[in-house]
């Protein structure tokens, strides 16, 4: 198995992409190749992998400038059914376990965790008892749904080395802040750089409504991130306040979104490159 190479010909080329049109564009190059598989939601939804394929171990010499880490589902499926979110269309309402973790792991130090809503599987323990065992540093790259915590899961949770944990707070008429509190009050882990919250923007909220979710995530001691949600829509305000939230030395310098002067920052930057030219 390689990449592709376009002065060379293949009896089989995989295709897969993530998006579509609206945020990256197809690949225009010719390839000479027999067939043609094309997959990802990027083609739609309706292309799987053949169930073998789905369960064989990842060619991670593919990638050596991600040695040492690995990446893989436990589980598939929601079911909050987010009108933003693909995952109940392509995976299902339900979730399900959809593998063990030796299927893309074998003792690296990284582990890389893409489930959708994991607290949400019925097998939740088991799989997290393999992280566990497993030894590695693991990121909780989609999400934790914090509606779901329970004491039994945070128990399980502080057993996992952890890397980062994800948790979302996407709709400002949902009220989590008892939720991530009580979080709080059950975790071992206690550095806000660990505990990331993804917070979506530029879809049914008000610029008011984003300030809220950030102020209110960051006075609890967690660490507040913008997704904004069809990016080239989105206002200035909205692109301005991701700037801010997600540059997190700036995020912490500058305590109140009112005070922070973009082109004033840009600046000083620019000068103290200079500087240390």
């Amino acid at each position: 198995m390689e990449w592709h190479d376009g002065r060379k010909h293949y009896d089989l080329v995989y295709m897969s992409r993530v998006f579509t049109d609206s945020y990256s564009k197809d690949y225009s190059g010719t390839i000479h190749a027999d067939h043609i598989i094309r997959g990802g939601t990027g083609y739609g939804l309706e292309n799987y992998l053949p169930e073998e394929v789905e369960h064989t171990y990842p060619d991670y010499a593919l990638y050596p400038k991600f040695a040492g880490t690995a990446y893989g589902f436990l589980s598939r499926g929601c079911p909050r059914g987010c009108g933003f979110c693909i995952v109940g269309d392509k995976e299902g309402r339900r979730t399900k376990a959809v593998a063990d973790l030796a299927e893309f792991w074998n003792g690296e130090r990284e582990i890389k965790l893409l489930d959708a809503n994991l607290l949400a599987c019925p097998d939740w323990e088991r799989l997290l008892q393999q992280l566990v065992q497993s030894g590695a540093m693991v990121d909780f790259t989609q999400g934790l749904d914090v509606r779901l915590i329970t004491p039994e899961k945070v128990e399980m949770l502080n057993k996992v080395k952890t890397k980062m944990l994800h948790f979302a707070w996407d709709n400002p008429e949902d009220d989590l802040t008892g939720y991530f509190k009580r979080f709080s009050e059950l975790t071992t882990v206690n550095d806000y750089r660990k505990r990331r919250v993804y917070v979506l923007t530029n879809y049914n909220s008000s610029h008011e409504q984003d300030l809220y979710r950030i102020y209110t995530l960051r006075d609890m001691g967690f660490d507040p991130y913008v997704m904004v949600y069809e990016k080239p829509t989105a206002p200035p305000v909205t692109r301005k306040l991701q700037r801010w939230v997600n540059n997190k030395w700036l995020f912490r310098a500058v305590l109140d979104f009112n005070d922070f002067d973009p082109v004033g920052w840009e600046k000083r930057k620019k000068q103290k490159e200079v500087r240390n030219l």
